[in-house]
């Protein structure tokens, strides 16, 4: 019996409460998945193994870490989703140390879909924003 394929709009929400730390949902990205992502190393993350890595680093810097897809566009394969995102940076993060302080960034991803798989992401945000709340920019 064929796997059903999700709507896009629950691999979204799959997608989301993947970042928000529900790593049973890693399948709802491609093996080969690509995330183009300004806060990641080189500004991008290749690979399913990859990305869980990335997650989970990411989350390692801000264990209370939530992510809030607020205005969601979608056809078969492609998905546009405007987001927030909310933490404390209580763990090294990109070099910098904890300093305790909390962040909302906004943000808008723009998602392929493929087979019932994520197989990319572009997050389109502003990294200056994030770095001036958590003080690691200078005046």
């Amino acid at each position: 019996m064929a796997r059903a394929t999700p709507e896009p709009e629950q691999l979204v929400n799959d997608y989301v409460a993947l970042w928000n730390g529900d790593f049973s949902k890693i399948d709802v990205v491609a093996e080969s998945v690509e995330v183009y992502d300004p806060h990641a190393p080189d500004g991008e993350v290749h690979g399913r193994e990859n990305f869980e890595a990335y997650v989970r680093e990411v989350r390692d810097a801000f264990p209370d870490l939530t992510f809030t897809a607020e205005d969601v566009l979608a056809s078969d394969d492609l998905v546009m989703a405007e987001w927030t995102g909310t933490g404390t940076h209580e763990g090294e993060y990109n070099g910098a140390a904890p300093t305790g302080r909390e962040m909302t960034v906004r943000g808008v991803s723009r998602v392929q879909i493929a087979d019932g798989e994520i197989r990319s992401d572009r997050i389109y945000t502003d990294p200056l924003e994030m770095h001036e709340q958590l003080g690691l920019v200078d005046d």
